[in-house]
């Protein structure tokens, strides 16, 4: 059986780490620099960066932070935030990113995902899902979750991966920040449509939180920020909980 991961999150702007609520109100945090190390040394599996205003302030990503943060860590990391093409993508990658996560850029772009899968492989390309529950269905929303779109959150991850995305990272804009646990219902739905490897995102706020998520649904990896950034919880103590509770995770430093 495949590991679970644990996935600290790094928002991003004007090359600080920044965290807000339900995308609202940020406030400085470190630098990704540093904070990465950290939780490299800590015995994160993976990392994910997002330029949090780079789609809404419709700029350019800033890739200054990545080539800092690929040599100072030997773990995997994801960039994102204000891609749109595919000079974005490659630049991202040739700075020493793992992935790259779109999410407006695919929105306004689908073909995105298919060309930057076409010419980096599927596996460098993530689908980074902005979802609001709005009845009994999710909306996709896009620039920072600051404007909605016409489209579904479980048809847009379908069609996501049948244009080439090898991941996708779901992210309740509801639960974003709350520290009131994930959208179980969200994640089960996710999981249920589609067949690559799925992150889950938003709400974390104890260690019983990233153990509902493995239990409950089928999600390979559990991202979380406010609860990492202001070390109400270590990594490690979220691994060793998860393996006394049966949940395949890779513990050793």
């Amino acid at each position: 059986m495949l590991t679970k991961r644990i996935v600290p999150c790094l928002d991003v702007r004007n090359n600080r780490v920044v965290k807000g609520v339900k995308f609202q109100n940020l406030v400085d945090i470190s630098s990704p620099k540093e904070l990465a190390k950290f939780y490299s040394d800590e015995g994160a599996d993976e990392l994910v960066f997002y330029d949090v205003t780079a789609s809404s302030e419709a700029r350019l990503p800033m890739y200054s932070f990545i080539k800092d943060v690929a040599s100072t860590i030997n773990i995997p990391f994801s960039v994102g935030g204000g891609v749109n093409t595919m000079e974005d993508i490659k630049k991202i990658l040739l700075s020493g990113a793992d992935k790259v996560s779109i999410n407006s850029g695919a929105v306004n772009d689908p073909s995105l995902i298919t060309k930057g899968a076409k010419r980096f492989g599927s596996q460098c390309i993530v689908l980074s899902i902005d979802a609001k529950k709005e009845g009994d269905t999710y909306a996709v929303y896009i620039n920072g979750g600051r404007k909605k779109t016409n489209l579904d959150a479980i048809s847009w991850a379908k069609e996501g991966v049948r244009l080439g995305a090898g991941e996708i990272v779901i992210n309740s804009i509801d639960q974003d920040g709350t520290k009131e646990g994930y959208d179980l219902q969200l994640l089960k739905e996710i999981t249920a449509a589609v067949d690559v490897p799925v992150i889950a995102s938003g709400g974390v706020g104890k260690m019983e939180d990233f153990l509902d998520a493995f239990l409950q649904t089928n999600v390979d990896a559990a991202l979380a920020a406010s609860v990492f950034h202001r070390k109400e919880i270590s990594i490690q103590d979220v691994k060793t909980y998860l393996a006394s509770n049966n949940i395949p995770i890779r513990t050793e430093r």
